[in-house]
């Protein structure tokens, strides 16, 4: 990406900024202004402008960059995967982000290395299923190398373990997230009371069991619209997961994922043409 001319870029109302945006120099200079401080970027610092919080991005008329946008969606939903909880405030990463030390070094080396595979084209890169693993997996090294406002709860939770009854309980509605399931069959699954389950799906995953078993739908559903086999009908696909009244699903979907069952339907249809 390069501009020919001296840009800045402001970014106020940061709240309908809908992705992250990092960027690393390969020509020139980029400066980052936020909260007083400014952030300076060249080709071994890269800057990284969250959602959610107002700031103003200079380049250099002679700056040419590699550029990466993640989608706020696609990295809420991949955090909340690896903590199994929702978020309680919007992830915020430290702007500027090292490219020659550590591991995010690593990162942009994975990031330059996709790029150049897509652009030489008829590779393995080219297989939808193929590379939306690999942009999770960026998604997942970025929250994992990079410093954010969840790095210290991501650590702990790594080195914890979930209780022997929450797996119980988590396994049994995966399982069987399809059929009708009701909040005794969960406790029963789990071997303990009510009261712990709830407990522990609160403490662990943020939610309670039953909105647990909804999120997991909604997942599944989005996940078999985007995963390359043509949909013939949303109902259908809803009512598969245990959606029987189509008006609170298509709120539900629309709640979880800012858009409606059809958008994300027409999106999957266009990756689908792009790829095959």
């Amino acid at each position: 990406m390069e501009y020919g001319a001296d840009v800045s870029i402001k970014i106020e109302d940061s709240n309908y900024l809908n992705s992250y945006s990092l960027s690393l120099p390969i020509l020139g200079e980029q400066e980052l202004s936020k909260d007083g401080h400014l952030f300076s970027s060249d080709c071994r610092r890269g800057l990284v402008v969250s959602p959610h919080e107002t700031q103003e991005l200079h380049m250099a008329g002679n700056c040419k960059k590699l550029s990466v946008v993640i989608p706020r969606i696609s990295m809420r939903q991949t955090l909340e995967e690896m903590l199994q909880r929702t978020l309680d405030v919007p992830l915020r990463f430290d702007p500027t982000i090292d490219a020659v030390n550590g591991s995010t070094a690593s990162w942009w080396r994975l990031v330059r290395n996709f790029a150049e595979e897509l652009e030489l084209g008829g590779g393995v890169f080219e297989h939808a299923l193929f590379s939306r693993d690999i942009e999770t997996a960026l998604i997942k090294g970025l929250i994992l190398s990079h410093h954010n406002n969840y790095s210290d709860l991501i650590n702990e939770h790594l080195q914890g373990k979930l209780p022997y009854y929450l797996i119980k309980a988590r396994n049994y509605i995966h399982d069987n997230a399809r059929e009708d399931v009701k909040l005794e069959d969960i406790e029963r699954a789990s071997g303990v009371s009510r009261f712990k389950v709830f407990d522990g799906f609160k403490k662990y995953f943020g939610m309670p069991p039953m909105a647990y078993l909804k999120k997991y739908r909604l997942t599944a559903v989005r996940r078999e619209i985007l995963e390359g086999t043509p949909v013939r009908s949303l109902s259908l696909l809803a009512t598969g997961w245990g959606f029987n009244h189509l008006g609170r699903f298509a709120i539900e979907y629309r709640k979880l994922f800012n858009e409606t069952p059809s958008s994300t339907l027409h999106r999957g249809e266009l990756n689908r043409e792009r790829f095959f």
